[in-house]
């Protein structure tokens, strides 16, 4: 999935522990070949090229993650949205080569095909259309949370009653350490990303950061975060990072871009709305939102 995954048991003895971490690449394995863009055969691919075309036949698992993700792109408004596949790499490519940002009229031209509405489902025959020619769905939003959280069930399924799966900070931490303590896990300083600001103490619970220190250009000594607001194609501003934290990894990771993307006041506004559900904003000048309930160290 182009992210290292950091797979944590607490088990009897290191053979019953190494056995468990095989079964958790397994299925990671199993997740990124069904989700892929970088395998031609894969599902995501095969609806990707019939855009506009027919509907693609695809695994039950495939069509209820689609359907689940049009759901947060309604309950977000379109700031989460599998179709921003469409977004072309010339426009962004966020690598060494990016001197100069697209105009905003060239990426208003791009984005006109991302819109969820336009993925059409159909429950019965399990098939997914992309109702437009050259409209692309990726899973780059929610794929590592999605494959976190199916890594952790495998575990439970096979008796592991405690662990971390870390997928490059998307995390699902459950049950206890060996010596009963919770979990610590550290809230990374979006400037000093190896750092920690803050820790919390967690079981049973997902944590999911999106910030702009993993992915981002830097353009006449500005930094250009590579999360991309949906609705014009350039880069959101004003916010360093967004750390949710739910029980779901799928639900923590996919809701962590669209909170950037929605801006601090609305997205606190959401995530207060949903239970269950809290958030940490850092801003570009390092100020601290929290959502209700959040006592940080």
């Amino acid at each position: 999935m182009g992210n290292n995954f950091t797979i944590t048991v607490v088990a009897e003895n290191e053979h019953i522990g190494n056995k468990s971490i095989n079964l958790a690449i397994e299925e990671i394995r199993r997740i990124e070949k069904l989700l892929t863009t970088y395998k031609n055969d894969s599902q995501t691919n095969l609806i990707n090229e019939n855009a506009g075309t027919r509907p693609v036949k695809v695994d039950l698992e495939v069509f209820n993650l689609i359907e689940r993700c049009i759901g947060i792109s309604k309950i977000t408004q379109g700031a989460f949205d599998i179709s921003y596949g469409s977004i072309d790499k010339s426009l962004w490519n966020f690598d060494k080569t990016m001197t100069q940002l697209p105009d905003a009229e060239t990426a208003l031209k791009m984005v006109h095909l991302i819109d969820y509405r336009n993925i059409i489902l159909d429950k019965e025959n399990s098939t997914v259309l992309l109702r437009e020619k050259g409209m692309r769905i990726g899973f780059g939003g929610i794929g590592k949370g999605y494959a976190a959280e199916m890594a952790k069930q495998v575990l439970l399924n096979h008796y592991v009653e405690s662990g971390i799966i870390n997928a490059s900070g998307d995390l699902s931490a459950w049950g206890l350490q060996p010596d009963g303590r919770k979990w610590t896990i550290g809230v990374a300083d979006p400037d000093a990303p190896n750092a920690a600001f803050s820790y919390m103490e967690i079981s049973n619970k997902a944590v999911a950061t999106s910030g702009n220190y993993e992915k981002f250009v830097t353009i006449n000594g500005k930094k250009y975060s590579h999360t991309i607001d949906p609705k014009t194609g350039l880069p959101i501003t004003g916010i360093k990072s967004v750390t949710i934290i739910s029980s779901n990894a799928e639900f923590a990771d996919a809701m962590a871009t669209p909170i950037a993307v929605m801006g601090i006041k609305a997205g606190l506004f959401l995530i207060d709305q949903i239970a269950d559900l809290y958030c940490i904003i850092i801003d570009d000048n390092n100020k601290i939102y929290t959502s209700k309930n959040i006592n940080l160290k």
